[in-house]
């Protein structure tokens, strides 16, 4: 194995080359003698997903060479070298601005990759010693090419943060747990999964979080010289939450009302053509009309809930973690408990007592206890994390088909997701009840020969070391 500085970058290079030879077509010209987009078009279609990921994966093998070599760059331009500074030397004022004139990249990009490369560089002790990276498990997982810069400083960031709070081997945990979450994740999904982190090894950072971002919130209307208004605003979670879940209603009833994908589209009279960006601005127009002039909700505005999710003894106290729906983040228990008057909250408080979940085959539709007892164990669409406001509740074995509308039977999905299940034929796989419970996607031969499970819902974002996760049986799967 080459464990020189190319040596993982030269690997890379050689497997992209080995995938796009395999991936020229049966007949015609070999996409290797075809030149500019040409070559890419030659390509089968599994092929050129398979040199996509190949490319990915010599970015980021680049990304860490480059973090590597910007790390040395600010090692020889610290300050006690004075002018004699690597950066100086070279006509800059900082080891980021160096950098960030070498790859042609913003600043921004350049402190990312020095951030990196600081933290996961190997140390040495006073006697000389090897000693492994500060995060040596985000080092491994960079090295490995699991994980790209943007999560590693996503993670990193969030663990020097609390670091000087939590016990080094607790950290050192969650810390393999994240990089192990993060690997062919989106960013996105690794942002949701370091803030459930924070909020877990630093429960108490949380309150004096959420009491800064209540005193920064803004919003600012400035007409432009065309006469439109452009919006800006800065809102805490607690500002946002009520806002973003009317908002979201009222979207999902003009989506529905429209038909949004479905055959119901074909019998409206007028097809509703606006995007989501436009009738979200169209909401809250009317939203601020309602206010000004009426007394009664505007009428084509649906119920809306917020769902504040808490063990029983943080509704009490105030003292713990609580989550919002809809929101990302987790928020100190004592700030939530200040929705705790308002009508309209439902606090899902975790352990207390049940209602009916079980519907049989009595009725097709979900019921509102129903739907937030699967919202509270998918957290959105189970399948790939979309926000609740876009999800639904499913039977996985059709209700035309003998299904019964049981919470085990049911899954939150949005509607892409619904359809592809649908189509290609996946299954799903439900193991539990409670918030623990957890939902498996089993891909069909077509996609994975293996059908290896793929881990779904809530459970899927929650970064404990200490939840298990050992893949279900195929057996007894139900088919969505």
């Amino acid at each position: 194995m080459n464990t020189s500085p190319l040596g993982r970058l030269q690997t890379e290079v050689g497997e992209l080359a080995a995938v796009w030879a395999l991936a020229q077509p049966a007949f015609g010209a070999p996409a290797a003698e075809a030149t500019g987009d040409r070559a890419f078009e030659e390509l089968s279609g599994p092929g050129l997903v398979r040199v996509l990921e190949r490319a990915a994966r010599v970015k980021r093998a680049a990304e860490v060479f480059l973090a590597h070599a910007g790390d040395e760059v600010a090692k020889r331009s610290a300050g006690e070298f004075g002018a004699q500074g690597l950066a100086k030397q070279h006509g800059h004022s900082s080891p980021a601005r160096l950098v960030a004139a070498a790859t042609g990249g913003g600043q921004g990009e350049a402190a990312r990759l020095l951030s990196v490369g600081a933290v996961t560089r190997t140390r040495s002790s006073f006697t000389g010693q090897a000693l492994p990276a500060k995060f040596e498990h985000v080092r491994a997982g960079l090295d490995q090419g699991g994980l790209s810069l943007e999560a590693a400083q996503l993670i990193t960031g969030m663990l020097t943060r609390v670091e000087m709070r939590v016990n080094p081997n607790v950290l050192g945990a969650y810390e393999q747990k994240l990089v192990e979450m993060a690997a062919g994740q989106p960013l996105s999904f690794v942002a949701r999964a370091v803030k459930s982190a924070e909020a877990r090894l630093d429960p108490d950072g949380l309150l004096p979080a959420d009491e800064r971002m209540h005193q920064e919130r803004s919003l600012i209307f400035r007409e432009g010289a065309d006469g439109v208004f452009q919006v800006r605003g800065r809102l805490d979670p607690m500002t946002a939450a009520p806002i973003k879940a009317a908002l979201g209603a009222m979207v999902s009833d003009a989506l529905r009302r429209s038909g949004s994908g479905s055959s119901s589209r074909a019998n409206a009279v007028i097809e509703d053509r606006r995007s989501i960006p436009q009738i979200q601005a169209d909401a809250l127009a009317e939203l601020a009309r309602h206010a000004l002039g009426c007394q009664a909700a505007p009428g084509s505005v649906p119920a809306t809930t917020i769902v504040v999710r808490m063990s029983l003894d943080a509704l009490r106290d105030g003292v713990g973690v609580a989550e919002i729906d809809g929101i990302d983040r987790p928020l100190a228990a004592g700030t939530v408990r200040k929705l705790a008057a308002d009508a309209e909250l439902v606090p899902a408080v975790l352990g207390g007592d049940s209602v009916p979940l079980d519907l049989g085959r009595g009725t097709r539709l979900f019921s509102r206890s129903q739907r937030l007892a699967l919202m509270e164990r998918d957290g959105g669409c189970a399948s790939c994390g979309a926000n609740i406001t876009y999800a639904e509740a499913h039977h996985m074995d059709w209700w035309s088909a003998g299904g019964p509308t049981d919470l085990a039977n049911g899954v939150m999905l949005c509607a892409n997701c619904h359809h592809q299940i649908h189509d290609q034929g996946w299954q799903v796989h439900i193991i539990g009840r409670d918030r623990r419970g957890s939902v498996w996607f089993i891909p069909p031969p077509h996609l994975d020969p293996d059908q290896v499970p793929r881990l779904g819902g809530r459970a899927r974002f929650d970064p404990d070391p200490a939840l298990g996760s050992a893949d279900p049986s195929l057996e007894g799967a139900a088919r969505a």
